[in-house]
This record gives structure tokens, sequence and C-alpha cells, in this order.
């Protein structure tokens, strides 16, 4: 069941702010009925998509994370390609490379083969897998969403996303992703355990054939219109204030450097963090029906921001101290009224 087009640019604001609460809950209630628990998987999954960017989900196998991708896929009427990133990859298996045709009248002449990646909706799995020269193909897709291949400069299907998963215990045969891959993440999700309810659920629904019929919600051209609908979400000057000092407060031996950012930080976040902070806040509260940001969707997405950006020092690996710690205490120390940090 297709849902009819609707235009939320055209609405006043209570009808583009319901418009998209709708649009955002009939998505949750179609993954729901596959993907049991990980609500806030879901949620900054969802988050990342109106927000336009991607998304890397890490998780021990078994957890859901390609479920998750492609139930997805099934949901939004958007072209979806599934990418197996294996050592012996190689950029033109994800990008496209030129062949040679023969035409009718004999002639043979070069024709683009296009790859995987020019699809709308790409699951990157297991994309430590690679090596650097193919993690390296992603970047100007994810970064510029063209692809340069054969000499020309090729554009891909909008709205385009990537969402790849890693394994973070299995480390033979694996390349750690590159931080300038990682900064293109919008958002960085851990996908954990399911509790003892959830793992019945999980169990009951895979082992008795249940089978699930899922319906498409929204179509690609909706998926634009509610992105540009995000990008109008205002944004009060003080507020905004508090997310750039949030990401100046992960930059160490700086003025602004919080404590725990000079003890266990050798880089912070790139100015990439302040944007998806941003965007992130405006996405959270349009679902939770308001059409301005506050403190709170900042901090709430400021984990899933900024976990990716933040490089640790020696002490901090020594230690045992994980960049979601380190932002916990940065939210902690980091006041909301800029009256305070200069007093």
């Amino acid at each position: 069941m297709r849902q009819q087009a609707a235009h939320p640019l055209n609405m006043n604001t209570e009808e583009q702010i319901e418009s998209f609460r709708g649009a955002y809950e009939a998505l949750r209630a179609e993954i729901g009925k596959v993907i049991v628990g990980h609500h806030e998987i879901v949620e900054g999954t969802l988050i990342a998509i109106f927000g336009g960017g991607h998304v890397l989900l890490e998780g021990v196998p078994g957890l859901g994370k390609t479920l998750l991708v492609r139930t997805l896929s099934e949901v939004l009427d958007m072209s979806f390609n599934r990418i197996q990133f294996t050592p012996d990859l190689m950029p033109a298996d994800i990008l496209g490379t030129n062949i040679v045709m023969e035409s009718p009248g004999g002639r043979r002449e070069f024709e683009f083969q296009h790859g995987p990646i020019f699809a709308h909706l790409v699951l990157a799995d297991e994309i430590n897998r690679a090596t650097p020269k193919t993690q390296s193909a992603m970047l100007e897709a994810m970064q510029e969403k063209s692809v340069t291949a054969g000499g020309e400069i090729r554009r891909l299907a909008e709205p385009f996303f990537v969402l790849a998963t890693q394994n973070p215990i299995d480390q033979e045969g694996t390349y750690p992703l590159p931080e300038a891959q990682l900064d293109r993440f919008f958002f960085k999700l851990i996908v954990g355990y399911p509790s003892g309810e959830e793992l019945t659920e999980v169990l009951t629904r895979t082992t008795e054939g249940t089978k699930v019929e899922l319906n498409r919600v929204l179509v690609k051209e909706q998926i634009v219109e509610l992105q540009k609908l995000v990008r109008q979400v205002p944004v009060a000057s003080h507020v905004k204030d508090y997310a750039v000092r949030l990401v100046l407060g992960t930059h160490p031996k700086s003025e602004t450097a919080a404590p725990i950012a000079n003890q266990y930080l050798r880089f912070g976040s790139s100015p990439r963090g302040g944007q998806t902070l941003l965007l992130g806040a405006k996405v959270r509260a349009l679902t939770h029906g308001r059409f301005n940001v506050s403190f709170e969707d900042i901090q709430a997405v400021a984990a899933a921001a900024l976990r990716h950006r933040l490089i640790l020092n020696f002490e901090a690996e020594a230690e045992g101290v994980t960049t979601d710690h380190i932002i916990t205490q940065i939210l902690k120390d980091v006041p909301k009224d800029a009256a305070a940090v200069e007093a």
C-alpha cells in the first residue's frame, strides 16, 4: 500500500509538523513489524535519513543490523543495492566500469556499466573488511553524491543514503575505516544485545514461521520534501551557540577545550560534527511536534553525532576510556548559558 504523496512545504506550520510526524511514525510502525526492540537505533537511523546523512551501524554479528537496513529498503519506495565488502573487492566492483560493446553495425565502443553504488539506498555490509583502496571509492559518493569513473562525473540518484555495518570484535582480515571516511557518516550507532523479553519475541517470530507483510510508506519524492522541511526548522542563536561550544569543547589543547578533552583526546570533532548536531536536533524537534530546536534536542543526538569524530590518545586507550564517556562529561562541563562561560 502506497500513501498519497504529500507536499509539506506548501502547508502551514502545524500541518507541516503533523505531516512529518505522521511519516515518521508510519515508518517506525512498519519497521517495528520486523525489528524487535532497538528503538534508539531505529530512531537514530530515521533521524539520519530525514537529515540527509549516512549511518554506520556497529555491533556484533546476529543483532539485526543488516535486517534493519533491508526492512528499511522495503518500506521506502526507493531503489536498493547491497554491497558485501570483502578483502578482494575492487573499486570498480562498487562504482562500475567501462566495458566494450559491439553495436549492430559491428562497431565496438565503450559503454559504462553502472555499479551497485547507483541506487537510492546502499547497504555497505561489513564495510571494514575491504581494503583502504576500496573504502576510498565510497568517499566521493558519500560526500559529493557523484561518481568519477571513465573520465566522467556521474551524479547519483537523489535521495542517496549509505547504511554501513561493521563488527567491532573481529579484527582479523579487517581494515579500520580512516578518519576521513568516518567523518562522512552522519551518525554512528552502537547496536547492543536485546533484553530477555525482546529475545523471546525474536525467537517467537523467527522460529514459528510468522510471515510479515510490509507496506511501502514513503516514496523518494516525499523523502526529499521532508528533508527540505527539516532545513527550514529555525534554531535560536543561543541554542546554535551551545552546539558550537560543544564542538569546540572537544578540541584538545585549545582555549575552549573541556578538561576531559585535554586529558584523553588527540583530535576533536570537525565542523561536520556541528552540522550533524543541528540537523539531527531539527529532525528530533519535528518528531516531538516542535518547529524549533531545544537544548535537549542537541544533547539527545550528541553521542551519535560525535562518537566517531573524536580521536582518543594513548592514555584513553590504556585506561579503557570511550568516546561516549568523554561526550557525556563534555555535556556536563559545557554550560547551556553562554554568560556562564564568560563568567
